[in-house]
């Protein structure tokens, strides 16, 4: 993600273009509405050390409404959605949650997206979503012989 944003700020320095940031959590709630999967969509997408990201949308066959915004949660929130009944879905979610269905972020739904946008900003304003807090462990100076 990180080179992506580079590579889209070097070409608007280069180009004059003019730049939109779109969610991966937003493509897929377009993806639901193009697949004709109406009402509040649960969508995660894994973010590994059994957790996942997760957002609700409200999805019609006009709009795409942010219920919940992006945030990690921890599987068994999930499974405690899946098992109450609510639709569940995001890439590779039945490896995890059987009653999810499968869905995919694609360029298409990225293309609809922003021809309806008009909130351009400079590059210097798109930054990648962390909502983890970064965990490294420095190596302490007497073992770095």
């Amino acid at each position: 993600v990180r080179m992506a944003l580079a590579m889209a700020q070097g070409w608007q320095l280069a180009t004059g273009i003019n730049l939109l940031g779109i969610g991966s959590v937003e493509a897929l709630a377009a993806r639901a509405r193009a697949e004709q999967m109406f009402g509040r969509i649960t969508l995660v997408v894994d973010a590994q050390r059994d957790e996942f990201y997760q957002a609700i949308f409200e999805v019609t066959p006009d709009r795409l409404v942010e219920i919940e915004p992006l945030k990690i949660v921890t599987a068994a929130t999930v499974d405690a959605r899946a098992c109450a009944g609510e639709l569940i879905a995001g890439p590779e979610v039945t490896r995890w949650f059987p009653t999810g269905k499968n869905l995919f972020p694609s360029a298409a739904m990225l293309v609809m997206l922003a021809e309806h946008r008009n909130d351009f900003c400079h590059g210097k304003q798109l930054e990648p979503i962390y909502l983890r807090e970064a965990s490294f462990l420095k190596i302490p100076a007497q073992m770095k012989h």
